[in-house]
């Protein structure tokens, strides 16, 4: 007799309308039954008087690449505004892009400055101006750019007291920690920024901690599949192997065992839909027992940005109201941001 449980989380957010389920289902040759619950909750952060929102001056770097702009076009559909200027990758001519959200309305200009030596000086020279404008505090950046400049952009913000989000993924993590912790910098650095997925997460941390070696013996393996322009493995999918490593004492190497899909056809025969090909985010663990008579399978799968992009802009709000409570900088995670009651 074979047995199997599903556990499935699906975001699909390319569509006019997304959808989000978490379910469970268990099978065998006995007997079959499902359950599935969905809630919405809407959650805000607490005020605090001196805190406006409205006077931030959010600085996207990345653009014009798809996830850099998608995380500024949900800062103006939450009604954040963008500094005039932003970075943009070493080898892009200096431009201005008009950012538009269609769901608001809204648009912004922003000057795209490359980020070489002379751009860097000129990115300096820029904050200072802007920060005499809006105020010291109100400044911060959000960095959707490349793996390979993950480390060099975290030291820039932080020696030049830029507090951000560092959605980007890859680099050296633990330097970059380091780096930040010394600098007492502001940040918060996560692998993913979708509400649902951070809590996801967060559940199988807590999970792990609770029941070390609860599938013990078990065997652990992982596809992932993204666009093809993604240069490195998924943050998140190492995040929550980590996590399923503690449950299963499995010798899985993040490095050599992970499936990495990054081409159409591959994600196409996994599941893709057409119209996601350019932007999407479908990962499947499975733990199998040692026999083979039982199977865990989490699954989520997200098509589009807006998912990420919408945590961004609420990562970045929450990062504004920890630099206004005036206390010293530090490192935070999404999971903090959810704590907090800050993904709206």
């Amino acid at each position: 007799m074979r047995s199997t449980a599903l556990l499935l989380l699906g975001a699909i957010t390319a569509l006019p309308q997304s959808t989000s389920a978490f379910a469970l289902l268990s099978t065998n040759s006995q007997s079959c039954s499902s359950t599935s619950s969905s809630s919405s909750t809407s959650l805000q952060m607490s005020s605090d008087a001196s805190f406006d929102s409205s006077a931030l001056r959010i600085m996207v770097n990345g653009m014009p690449g798809p996830m850099a702009t998608a995380a500024a076009e949900a800062c103006l559909r939450k009604g954040l505004s963008l500094s005039p200027f932003a970075m943009t990758g070493p080898d892009i001519e200096s431009s201005t892009i008009t950012v538009y959200d269609d769901v608001t309305d809204t648009s912004a200009n922003v000057r795209l400055i490359p980020a070489t030596d002379d751009g860097r000086m000129e990115i300096v020279s820029s904050l200072a101006g802007l920060r005499e404008s809006v105020g010291d505090k109100n400044v911060l950046a959000i960095d959707y750019t490349h793996p390979s400049a993950v480390n060099a952009n975290g030291v820039f913000y932080a020696d030049n007291k830029l507090p951000f989000v560092m959605g980007t993924t890859g680099g050296d993590r633990d330097l970059l920690l380091s780096d930040m912790e010394s600098r007492e910098a502001f940040a918060v650095i996560a692998p993913n920024m979708g509400k649902q997925i951070v809590a996801m997460q967060a559940g199988l941390e807590d999970l792990a901690a609770k029941f070390p070696s609860a599938f013990a013996g078990y065997k652990l393996e992982v596809t992932e599949s993204h666009q093809k322009t993604k240069a490195d493995t998924s943050g998140t999918a190492k995040a929550v192997i980590a996590s399923l490593k503690k449950l299963s004492d499995d010798d899985f190497d993040m490095e050599q065992d992970i499936e990495m899909l990054r081409d159409d056809e591959s994600s196409l025969a996994f599941g893709v839909p057409k119209e996601a090909l350019n932007g999407h985010a479908f990962h499947t663990y499975t733990l199998t027992s040692a026999d083979g008579s039982v199977q865990f399978e989490l699954k989520h799968n997200v098509s589009g940005r807006t998912v990420y992009a919408e945590g961004t802009a609420d990562a970045v709000k929450f990062l504004a109201s920890k630099v206004f409570e005036g206390k010293g900088g530090r490192v935070y995670s999404m999971i903090d941001v959810l704590q907090a009651g800050a993904l709206e």
